[in-house]
């Protein structure tokens, strides 16, 4: 009879074999007693990349940004009780943004549960419907065939992958002991498990329709947030191009920077639309999105305006139209969806249409871009970039111009919240190499456990630091008697020491040149480092 801390670990072994066989490749683990099991097996599994990460909160929005940036599923181990639960706000943006995540949360056996039992609360169906799925499995049993345990690892990393990618949970609990009882051979890895998700191509019937129903009109197309490569790139410029429309691109639509054409690509929105409020000469007949929906107000408020076309090209299953203006929802594949209408030739808009734009757009050109500007041109090519949420995302859209050098931007836009995003930005940097991360300075404070995970990385973090929640400076709140008390909330938080204290190099600018001069040093220096801007 084989003992129980040696069958917990068989079980794992080949529960991890199985997802490295589906094609994982990263585990983020959180140390803890009863996920023994399987930490062990990872951590004894060479083909796979372990990161130990203390804080589960920290180190699921680690893990998050490995996904973000691998667009492969990650694995999150933590231990029984309130550990996974502290994965619940990576779990809602994973679930919101898209991003594939497998959440492995170690559990006591059924005779714990509701005994009042030590560390045990209820974790079946812990995340709620923010999960593509979850699995509730039993305690290891001794002879179980490890062909099953394949199958099933396969099984969830195909529903974190489609057809709505985003996290999965799968809870296994275990009997003490928790640690083998004699060395265990090593576990091969099983046969490769090839998944593959299909491409959704247009409906030829659709793509006519569309074709005729924008054919000669004007009209715009609009890119938020979504997965960018070059093919993409390359064939909605072109899209763009033979309609002779421009293309409203957000920063994290990645359409901005790079070496494909760029000539209808809009960046200068924010400011000429809160200015022409869509009024005629700038009003389409026709809408084209890409992505997610946009959140800044004057692009929002363009959005909603009534037209006789408003079209959504989107593969996921879910539905994004908080303005209620869709008339189109085409479940395509945004590449196979642009190579399609431009076989069909719709014709383009009339005359002089996408050339107002560009006479708006180099008008626009011309303000100072301050801080942004300054970072944009230090930027190293290639560099990838993580973007806060609230004023800094905000304050990109509007001042980050375009050029051909490449540059990739990520952010966390899915619920949109300021926590973890430091540790986003370093599981970035796991993937990437290099990271430098543009945050307002309450959104480090939210994270500053994350900057244990910059240790060891090549990762530039700026914290702009304008004396509390500047967002709220632009919101009706900031009126109110009671706003700096209950929403601008100055911080005394040091960042000098917080830098200090985990092991990272610190400067502080108060001026674009200080600025400038500080992001050279921490770019040459290579390693880690954290900029304080002082601004307004």
């Amino acid at each position: 009879m084989i003992d129980t801390g040696t069958l917990n670990f068989l079980w794992s072994q080949a529960m991890v074999a199985g997802f490295l066989a589906a094609g994982t490749t990263h585990a983020v683990i959180s140390p803890g007693s009863r996920s023994t099991p399987l930490a062990l097996a990872m951590l004894r599994q060479s083909g796979l990349l372990c990161t130990v990460a203390v804080d589960e909160r920290s180190a699921a929005f680690f893990a998050l940004g490995i996904a973000k940036a691998s667009r492969r599923p990650v694995l999150l181990l933590a231990t029984s009780g309130t550990a996974p639960a502290n994965w619940l706000p990576a779990v809602i943006e994973a679930s919101h943004s898209g991003v594939p995540l497998i959440l492995l949360s170690a559990d006591r056996p059924p005779e714990l549960q509701g005994c009042g039992a030590n560390q045990t609360i209820d974790q079946t169906r812990l995340f709620g419907t923010h999960v593509r799925a979850s699995h509730v499995l039993g305690t290891p049993v001794e002879g179980f065939d490890p062909g099953y345990l394949r199958r099933l690892t396969a099984r969830v990393c195909e529903q974190a992958a489609w057809p709505h990618p985003g996290p999965v949970h799968v809870n296994q609990p275990f009997r003490e002991p928790l640690v083998p009882a004699s060395e265990t051979p090593a576990c091969g890895l099983p046969r490769k498990i090839v998944i593959s998700g299909p491409e959704l191509p247009p409906g030829p019937s659709a793509i006519r329709e569309l074709s005729a129903d924008i054919a000669g009109r004007p009209g715009v197309i609009v890119c938020g947030e979504m997965p960018m490569n070059g093919d993409l790139a390359e064939a909605m410029t072109a899209l763009a191009a033979r309609l002779n429309c421009p293309i409203l691109a957000e920063p994290l639509s990645n359409l901005r920077f790079g070496r494909h054409d760029r000539s209808h690509v809009c960046f200068r929105y924010n400011t000429w639309l809160g200015e022409t409020r869509t009024g005629e000469p700038l009003r389409p007949e026709w809408i084209l999105r890409f992505g997610s929906h946009p959140v800044t107000r004057h692009l929002q408020a363009f959005l909603g305006s009534e037209v006789a076309v408003h079209a959504l090209v989107e593969p996921w299953p879910r539905w994004s139209d908080p303005l209620h203006r869709l008339t189109h929802v085409l479940r395509a594949d945004p590449l196979a969806f642009c190579r399609a209408l431009l076989a069909v030739a719709p014709d383009p808009c009339p005359d002089g249409w996408h050339a107002a734009f560009a006479t708006t757009e180099a008008t626009a050109a011309h303000e100072d871009t301050g801080h942004i500007g300054v970072l944009i041109d230090e930027l190293p090519p290639n560099t990838a970039v993580f973007v806060g949420n609230s004023l800094a995302i905000r304050q990109l859209d509007s001042h980050s111009g375009s050029s051909d050098k490449p540059l990739l931007f990520h952010g966390n836009r899915g619920a949109s919240g300021i926590d973890g995003n430091i540790s986003t930005a370093m599981g970035i940097a796991a993937v990437h190499g290099r990271v430098v991360a543009l945050l307002g300075d309450l959104t480090c404070q939210h994270d500053l456990g994350g900057l244990a995970l910059a240790q060891g990385r090549d990762a530039v973090i700026v914290a702009v630091n304008n004396g509390g929640g500047g967002i709220f400076d632009h919101l009706p709140q900031a009126a109110l008697p009671e706003f700096a008390q209950g929403w601008r909330t100055p911080q005394r938080t040091s960042f000098r020491n917080a830098a200090l204290t985990f092991g990272l190099a610190y400067a502080k600018a108060d001026s674009d040149d200080s600025f400038r001069t500080a992001l050279r040093a921490a770019f040459l220096a290579g390693g880690s480092s954290l900029i304080e801007l002082a601004v307004g």
